[in-house]
């Protein structure tokens, strides 16, 4: 290997890390909060209907601009779009730590999550373009997923520790880590070559036609709404009924994040073997069976008999249908039109936890009962399984793009 290519190669790879750095931070903003949000309640003198809202704010923020994010990218470039949501980022994190009330807060949440709906689909762009066709681009793209599933459970130890310190270190992390990231990336993210000025993206939209991208959004964001739900729930139970630490809760959930953080870099396979279809029910299935499990039998003090069991089954589902979800969304429209439905598709993931979340707190506030809530997110993910029945008439890896018209 040449010294040119020595010099490439580190080029690349530090690309990378700063790509998937980011996506790590993206990831860890929810755990993060999730784990505090007792703490905070408290702290604020917070509801429980005002204190999901750090939560559902972020996933609103990511919804709401999730669409744009190609049009941006077209009018302003991706390098400038992507730098410029990353400081947006560091400095509402800043703002968050220093708030003294739950206005601002929820405010800085919110655009925290339209900043990471810019970054996270803009670093897979990058990628997509700074990485060759090949083996090259399809382990960046490996190692970009693998760092995001992996933040999710990152978040969560972390956030026991900095609590230690007090809520508003949650807040303030990510703002010098952001920056680090945002200072690398002035170097490395690479600049674009246009021809002329840039053509707006058309608005993206989905017509009657578009029924397998409906199907698959409809189950991704019930998958995500009702992850969300349980885990709100149950940090409560933990925190609040049961007095344990915010450390010790954090340590309780892991079950239901890290079995997807070790599989991602073995999804691919798992749909060449199996199908998208079958991989989508089953991912399905076995989150419906944990909460029809935890209306039987409500979580309580017995972790092992009562908790546990719903933890798996609901990190089962994440395992066997988080990458065939994507990849069947992906596949349901032609190439042509995939830079406008997939961001469509991404914002039904968020909705469903800015539906699900406030739902859940509501119905914990009118109810001295866990079961209400629960029951409606075993409704949710029943309404998950009957969108991905359709799809085991199809066993192969995805549907087929549909032709361009003539």
């Amino acid at each position: 290997m040449t010294t040119t290519e020595r010099a490439s190669a580190r080029h690349a790879w530090a690309l990378l890390l700063v790509l998937s750095g980011n996506m790590v931070l993206d990831a860890t903003e929810v755990s993060l909060v999730l784990v505090a949000l007792p703490v905070i309640g408290n702290d604020l003198g917070l509801s429980l209907l005002t204190v999901q809202c750090l939560m559902s704010g972020f996933a609103l923020g990511f919804a709401a601009l999730l669409p744009t994010g190609p049009r941006l990218a077209a009018r302003f470039g991706r390098r400038r779009v992507y730098l410029a949501a990353m400081l947006g980022f560091a400095l509402a994190s800043v703002a968050g730590g220093l708030a003294d009330g739950p206005a601002l807060l929820i405010a800085t949440r919110v655009v925290k999550g339209a900043c990471a709906a810019l970054t996270a689909p803009m670093g897979l762009a990058i990628i997509g373009t700074a990485y060759p066709e090949g083996p090259e681009r399809r382990r960046a793209v490996s190692v970009y997923s693998a760092f995001g599933a992996a933040g999710f459970t990152a978040g969560l130890l972390v956030s026991g520790a900095l609590l230690e310190a007090g809520w508003r270190w949650i807040f303030l992390l990510p703002a010098p880590v952001a920056l680090v990231l945002l200072l690398w990336g002035l170097r490395l993210v690479p600049h674009e070559e246009t021809a002329g000025p840039p053509v707006p993206a058309p608005a993206p939209r989905l017509s009657g036609r578009d029924r397998v991208l409906l199907r698959t959004g409809l189950g991704a964001a019930t998958l995500n709404g009702t992850y969300h739900g349980l885990l709100f729930l149950l940090t409560f139970q933990m925190q609040g009924r049961l007095g344990l630490s915010p450390w010790t809760g954090a340590l309780a959930l892991l079950p239901a994040c890290v079995p997807l953080a070790v599989s991602v870099p073995f999804a691919g396979s798992l749909v060449r073997r199996h199908g998208t279809g079958r991989l989508i029910a089953l991912g399905a299935a076995a989150p419906l069976l944990g909460y029809l499990l935890a209306v039987w039998r409500p979580p309580s003090d017995a972790y092992l008999t009562r908790t546990l069991p719903v933890l798996l089954l609901v990190g089962a589902g994440f395992v066997l249908s988080f990458a065939a979800l994507n990849m069947r969304a992906a596949g349901s429209v032609p190439p042509s039109r995939r830079a406008t439905a997939i961001p469509l598709y991404q914002m039904a993931v968020q909705l469903g936890a800015v539906l699900l979340l406030p739902l859940t707190a509501w119905l914990l506030t009118a109810f001295d009962d866990r079961r209400p809530a629960l029951a409606v997110l075993a409704v949710a993910a029943a309404g998950g399984l009957a969108a991905a029945l359709p799809g085991l008439r199809d066993g192969r890896p995805g549907p087929p793009a549909r032709k361009e018209p003539a």
